[in-house]
C-alpha cells in the first residue's frame, strides 16, 4: 500500500476512471451485442435501428478516450458490413 499521500490519491482516481472505463464498454457491448443479434435473426429494420444506436455509444466512448479511434472506426465498419450483408 502507498505511504505517500499523492500516491493514494492517484490510486483513488485511477479506481475511478477505471470503473467509468468499464461501464462505458459495457454499455458498447450491449450494443454492438443487439445488432448483431438483429443481424442473426435476419431482421434488416431493428439491425439498421440498433446500429444507429451501436454508432452513436462507440463514437462516444473514443471520444471520451476509452477506445482509439482506430478501434471506434474498425468496430463500426464490421458493424455496417454485416448489417448491409443481410438487407
Amino acid at each position: 500500500m502507498a505511504n505517500i499521500k499523492s500516491a493514494k490519491k492517484r490510486i483513488l482516481v485511477n479506481e475511478t476512471k477505471a470503473a467509468r472505463n468499464k461501464a462505458i464498454k459495457s454499455k458498447v457491448k450491449t450494443c454492438v451485442k443487439k445488432v448483431e443479434t438483429a443481424i442473426a435473426n435476419k431482421d434488416a429494420e431493428a439491425a439498421k435501428a440498433a446500429l444507429k444506436v451501436a454508432i452513436v455509444e462507440i463514437n462516444k466512448a473514443g471520444s471520451k478516450g476509452v477506445y482509439h479511434k482506430n478501434t471506434c472506426s474498425r468496430k463500426i465498419s464490421r458493424l455496417t458490413k454485416a448489417v448491409n450483408g443481410i438487407a
